[in-house]
């Protein structure tokens, strides 16, 4: 066998290349720009000034530029990249296009994006992993719309560099003055927006002006060749070491003696010995072994993928997240993100869509959107939902807690997608913002304006039918007050009353609800809110069939009671207010008030939460100590407005 110099064979020289290939750091970018720019040009030109074609691409490029060119006698270095038979006829980009290539310094993963507004979706797509932004500006048009648009879509996908290309300066003839003042435009718009590492390079895609050689005809440029910034920018220090988050994507049991749990280093450090918190059983346990399958390691960083096994049999499974104890993720049900809407098909508010973050999926309902921006102006709107490509920030609420990290601290753990229950399909991306303050928790019942919009088949019995049959109308007497302040006591003497008169009715206990239909709800105002919707379509039907629904809620303010009556119908809905001082509904629930006074339980209304007396009850019953209720006022009000017999 042939040796070298050294004494190496082949094989040795080309185990060595693979070595040092395998060693080399990987960075991911993408091209964004407006509509011929030269974004698949400059691409394409990076590919073969640095001579990373290969032979078979090169007749097929001359021949395809032959035939296809759009560059009139130079050749067209974009049909490399645009390989859709749309894209070429149209010389636009359309779908993202992955490239990978590699020098002696680097790996490269290139993303080259569409321009389009149209395409947001696919830029966001390509953008969700790069590390760096080259966004091309035509030097003759200088920054318009879609260059402010594409920076800030890299701000908000968290992109820290960007690289302005300044391209065509051949086109003015590669003028310094030109480059300088689109750079000071550029500079005072980013300022604005969260990126650190701004660069501004003046190139020539199509003649390769500072692509990868420096151009003899812009002396005046001494800095980076666009090649060589993108071999030694430095990302390293983009990731985030300090913040260990494992989310367990799946529990490994090869043999009876062994239980590992496999992942992939999301941020932080992991070593050998350390104490691990199971979120969210808060279980704890100490790390035996971190293994790959080259063996056993010391310590695992992001983004490695690696497999744990504990000193404890603690109980985790997918979906589970590990972390240092001493510093957690949140862990919230309420969150507000910057959302991008990927679907053709319109968002729809409180609609369960499943929400996929990190290795947990569970359902999710989008409960307000708090401004929609123009991705063009920047400029922030009101809506009441998002159509495709439309962006912005949002409040949501999951069925279970989610371990999150805002996404400007982890990419990671601070985006999810969410997914159509029944088509499966992806229909946005988020990026996680922060949980949502108590105070600003959005407390409205939605659906009052879908009750009445609704189309439902029709009854062949009548309203008139109904109240003959059952000697009554459909109403709700909806009972509210402190807790308590005796509620439950009234409405079940009320039903005993009218029971024993022959009526038809039935009573919606809060307590009983929430065991089932409103389950997955806590306590807190959108949630309370969420109930009350639920509780109010229920009554809303149930009074269609002719029965009189007796409820106990406490309904704490007069918009959410306002709401409830227009989804039961105004009609149908009379108000009883339990006028119960404080201190009485604290001696007959003295467990409840203590706990919320001493802070382990909270959203209690009069307590924590405002509490507002209705206005305009229909029927007050004031309760002080020692009174005895009595149901008769309310049967006496309910025949006079014949809603039963006399």
């Amino acid at each position: 066998m042939h040796n070298n110099s050294e004494g190496k064979t082949v094989t040795d020289e080309i185990v060595e290349f693979l070595d040092r290939d395998q060693d080399k750091d990987l960075l991911r970018f993408l091209t964004a720009g407006s509509v011929d720019d030269g974004k698949s040009t400059l691409i394409g030109r990076l590919l073969f000034d640095s001579k990373k074609i290969y032979e078979d691409q090169l007749v097929a490029l001359e021949r395809d530029n032959a035939r296809e060119g759009h560059a009139e006698n130079d050749t067209d270095y974009a049909l490399l990249l645009d390989g859709l038979k749309a894209e070429r006829e149209q010389g636009i980009t359309i779908d993202v296009a992955y490239r990978y290539f590699s020098t002696n310094k680097r790996k490269f993963i290139i993303a080259d994006t569409p321009g389009h507004e149209q395409y947001t979706r696919n830029m966001v797509t390509g953008a969700s992993t790069a590390n760096l932004s080259i966004i091309l500006v035509d030097a003759r048009k200088g920054i318009i719309t879609q260059t402010k648009r594409h920076t800030f879509l890299a701000s908000l996908l968290g992109i820290k560099h960007v690289v302005l290309a300044v391209n065509k300066m051949d086109l003015v003839d590669y003028s310094q003055e030109v480059f300088e003042a689109i750079c000071a435009d550029y500079k005072d718009f980013v300022t604005r927006l969260n990126i650190p590492d701004v660069h501004c390079i003046p190139i020539s895609a199509l003649k390769g002006d500072n692509v990868v050689g420096h151009s003899e005809r812009m002396g005046w440029y001494d800095g980076k060749t666009m090649l060589h910034f993108l071999e030694t920018v430095h990302v390293g220090s983009d990731q985030n070491f300090i913040d260990l988050r494992y989310p367990v994507q799946y529990v490994l049991r090869p043999s009876q003696g062994y239980r590992g749990f496999a992942a992939k280093v999301a941020s932080g450090i992991v070593r050998k010995g350390d104490e691990l918190m199971v979120l969210p059983s808060r279980k704890k346990s100490t790390v035996t072994s971190i293994t790959t399958y080259d063996g056993e390691l010391g310590e695992a960083f992001p983004p490695m993928s690696v497999a744990l096994t504990l000193a404890d049999e603690v109980d985790i499974s997918r979906g589970d997240m590990l972390v240092h104890p001493d510093n957690m993720p949140k862990i919230e049900r309420h969150f507000e993100s910057m959302l991008v809407w990927m679907s053709e098909q319109p968002m729809e508010l409180n609609k369960q869509y499943l929400i996929k973050h990190t290795s947990s999926t569970t359902r999710a309902r989008i409960d307000k959107i708090r401004y929609r921006i123009d991705v063009n102006t920047l400029s922030k709107s009101d809506s009441d939902a998002f159509e495709l490509n439309d962006i912005g920030r949002t409040v949501l609420t999951t069925n279970k807690p989610l371990c999150f990290d805002s996404y400007q601290k982890n990419k990671s753990t601070g985006s999810f997608i969410l997914i159509d229950p029944v088509s499966f399909n992806t229909v946005a991306v988020g990026m996680i913002i922060d949980r949502v303050s108590e105070e600003n928790m959005p407390s409205r019942i939605t659906g009052a304006e879908t009750s009445t919009t609704a189309v439902a088949g029709r009854s062949l019995i009548s309203d008139a039918e109904r109240q003959e049959r059952l000697r009554q109308k459909g109403a709700t007497v909806w009972i509210t007050g402190l807790h308590g302040s005796g509620k439950n006591d009234l409405a079940y003497k009320l039903e005993r009353e009218l029971f024993d008169r022959g009526a038809v009715t039935v009573v919606i206990d809060g307590s009983v609800v929430r065991s089932g239909l409103s389950r997955e709800l806590d306590y807190s105002p959108p949630d309370r809110a969420e109930h009350l919707r639920r509780v109010a379509h229920l009554c809303h039907m149930l009074n269609d069939q002719g029965l009189i629904t007796i409820c106990t809620f406490i309904s704490p303010d007069e918009d959410i009671r306002r709401q409830v009556a227009e989804i039961v119908g105004r009609e149908r809905f009379h108000l009883v207010y339990v006028d119960a001082d404080k201190e009485l509904c604290r001696e007959q629930e003295p467990d409840l008030y203590r706990k919320v006074e001493e802070g382990l339980l909270q959203f209690l209304p009069g307590v924590d939460l405002p509490f507002e007396p209705p206005a305009e009850p229909e029927v007050t019953i004031v309760q002080r100590h020692g009174d005895m209720i009595d149901a008769g006022v309310l049967v006496h009000y309910l025949q006079e407005h014949g809603i039963i017999n006399q």
